[in-house]
C-alpha cells in the first residue's frame, strides 16, 4: 500500500500539501511534527515587494470556518529566496512558492526571480486585485486570467500551477483559459467572499468590508468546482477548501484531484496532517486499496 503521488512529474510522499497562508514557511509547525512526512508545503503568499498587510481586524471565526483579511502580509520575494527558502528545502518535502501581484509586471518580475531559486513549483495566485485596472481581481474574467498566465508562462520556465478563485464568472471557462495559456496544473478553490457586521458598532468588522471565507463551510462548493474542472481539463488539479479529515481528502481524490491542500484545519489542530495520513492508510487497508490511483476520479460520471 502506498500514498505516493506524482504531480507534474514531482514525486510526492503523499497527496497532502499545506496550503498557502495557513502554514507560513513551515518553521512554526516544525515544532509540532516532522515536516518531511508531508507531500509538500505551499509558501505564504509572496509579492515582489514586502507588504505589511491590512490594518484592523484580520481574522474572525465563523460557525463553520473563518474569515480572513490579512492582505498578503509577507517579506517579499527576494527575502523569501535569501532567508526562507533554504530552510524550507531542509524539511525534505516539495516546496511550492505561492506568488501574487498587484500588476502583470509584478507577477512577471516575481516569477523571474523565483525561476532561478530552485523551488519545485510556482503557484500563481490570480485572486489578487489588478490595481492598474481599478482593483478587479485577475481571476474573475477568463480573458484577463489568460493574459497574465500567458505572460508569466513566458517568463517562468519551471512548473506552474494556477490557483483559481471561486468568484470567477465561470470556473470551468477560467480553468480552460489557464490551461490554454500554459498552466501545468490548477489548484482550487481560493476563499469565497464574505463579511461580518459588529452589531454593537453597527459597522463591518473588516476595514475592507469583505473578507475571505474558508473552512468546512466552503467544502461542498470546492468539491463541486474541482469535480467540474477535472472533467474539463487535461492537466492535474489540486483540490482545496475546507478539508479537515481523511474522508474529505478521499472525496476530492474520487472527484479526480491529483493532490489536495490542507488550510484552515491547520489553525485548529497543528498536527492535523498526521491524523489525516494515519486515517487514509487505515481506510485503504480496510478497503483493499493499494494505491490512490485505484480510486482517483472514480466518482466522475462520463
Amino acid at each position: 500500500m502506498t500514498l505516493k503521488t506524482t504531480l507534474c512529474g514531482i514525486e510526492l510522499k503523499n497527496p497532502l500539501l499545506m496550503a498557502s497562508g495557513t502554514f507560513g514557511f513551515g518553521e512554526e509547525f516544525s515544532e509540532y511534527f516532522d515536516l518531511s512526512l508531508l507531500g509538500g508545503i505551499c509558501s505564504k503568499g509572496l509579492t515582489l515587494h514586502p507588504k505589511e498587510g491590512n490594518p484592523g481586524v484580520r481574522m474572525m471565526e465563523t460557525p463553520a470556518g473563518m474569515l480572513n483579511s490579512v492582505g498578503l502580509q509577507n517579506p517579499g520575494v527576494e527575502h523569501f529566496i535569501r532567508q526562507e527558502l533554504p530552510r524550507m528545502r531542509s524539511y525534505g518535502t516539495a516546496v511550492i512558492a505561492n506568488l501574487g501581484g498587484d500588476s502583470v509586471e509584478e507577477y512577471i518580475r516575481g516569477a523571474e526571480l523565483l525561476g532561478g531559486a530552485g523551488v519545485d513549483m510556482l503557484e500563481l495566485n490570480i485572486s489578487c486585485p489588478n490595481v492598474k485596472k481599478g482593483g478587479a481581481a485577475f481571476g474573475i474574467r477568463a480573458d484577463i486570467a489568460r493574459e497574465v498566465v500567458h505572460k508569466v508562462r513566458r517568463a517562468y520556465r519551471g512548473l506552474m500551477m494556477v490557483k483559481l478563485s471561486p468568484n470567477a464568472e465561470d470556473i470551468v471557462e477560467m480553468a480552460l483559459a489557464c490551461q490554454e495559456a500554459g498552466a501545468d496544473a490548477l489548484s482550487l478553490i481560493n476563499t469565497l467572499k464574505g463579511m461580518s457586521i459588529d452589531v454593537y458598532t453597527r459597522r463591518p468588522v473588516f476595514r475592507n468590508v469583505s473578507a475571505g471565507l474558508s473552512g468546512p463551510a466552503i467544502r461542498p462548493v470546492a468539491l463541486r468546482m474541482v469535480y467540474d474542472v477535472v472533467g474539463a481539463v487535461k492537466i492535474p488539479v489540486v483540490g482545496l477548501g475546507g478539508i479537515q479529515c481523511a474522508m474529505d481528502v478521499l472525496e476530492f481524490i474520487m472527484a479526480g484531484a491529483t493532490a489536495v491542500q490542507i488550510g484552515t484545519a491547520n489553525f485548529v489542530r497543528p498536527h492535523i496532517a498526521l491524523e489525516i495520513l494515519r486515517d487514509l492508510e487505515k481506510f485503504m487497508a480496510d478497503n483493499g486499496i493499494s494505491s490512490l490511483e485505484e480510486i482517483r476520479g472514480a466518482a466522475q460520471i462520463k
